[in-house]
């Protein structure tokens, strides 16, 4: 029998209900989606919909008893929200939807997303794209940053918000996607074979320096 943490539930802090948050790749829904998420509430009571700062849709207020049957009727993967993995990418709308838009922050967002969502590592890990260097999916506070630029997307790693929020140091320049995607997955091998357990990107950064990560490019 799986535990209420393993089940994707969020304990409230009235200690009786829970919140889930299905998985939404990069907050693109459809008003199908939607409709089923607003279903499920209705259905089994929950208290809100609550739009998270990982572009996810939690549903909140639930019952214990009903947290199979709302995943079972939603049909969605769980978020993920916990833990020692990658969570919800974010990626702002990118050249695909707004005209100040660089480069394609939501096709490479979907990339990522695909690739590392829910990935184990070992500490909690965040990724966030934005279009251009206005940065609106906030790159720069994340373990792992793209923003784009004309001449092409600048990786970040590092930052972090939080009780000791961090800026990201700028990790390389002028990337394509291919080499964009490359890049992030030699930062998120490297900090997986050697970072210490528990032990955020940007802490790493400090122990050990930015010098490896630019090595391991």
């Amino acid at each position: 029998m799986l535990k209420i943490g393993e089940k994707g539930a969020i304990p409230q802090n009235d200690n009786e209900t829970y919140a889930i948050a299905p998985h939404i790749p990069c907050g693109i829904v459809t008003p199908d989606l939607l409709r089923k998420i607003a279903d499920v509430s209705e259905r089994y009571n929950a208290k809100a919909i609550k739009l998270t700062g990982a572009t996810r849709m939690a549903i909140v207020g639930l019952k214990e008893e009903d947290i199979d049957g709302a995943w079972e009727d939603l049909g969605l993967d769980k978020g993920a929200a916990v833990g020692m993995c990658v969570r919800s990418i974010r990626a702002c709308p990118g050249t695909t939807f707004c005209k100040l838009g660089k480069q394609d922050a939501l096709g490479i967002g979907m990339k990522l997303d695909e690739k590392y969502h829910a990935l184990e590592l070992p500490g909690k890990f965040k990724m966030a794209v934005s279009g251009c260097k206005l940065s609106c999916s906030e790159s720069w506070v994340r373990d792992v940053g793209l923003i784009g630029f004309p001449e092409g997307w600048t990786l970040t790693i590092g930052g972090n918000v939080g009780m000791l929020p961090r800026i990201g140091k700028e990790l390389t320049t002028g990337l394509d996607d291919d080499q964009a995607m490359k890049a992030v997955d030699k930062v998120v091998q490297f900090y997986s074979d050697n970072a210490k357990r528990g032990e955020r990107l940007g802490k790493m950064i400090e122990r050990i320096g930015l010098a490896p990560f630019k090595e391991a490019l």
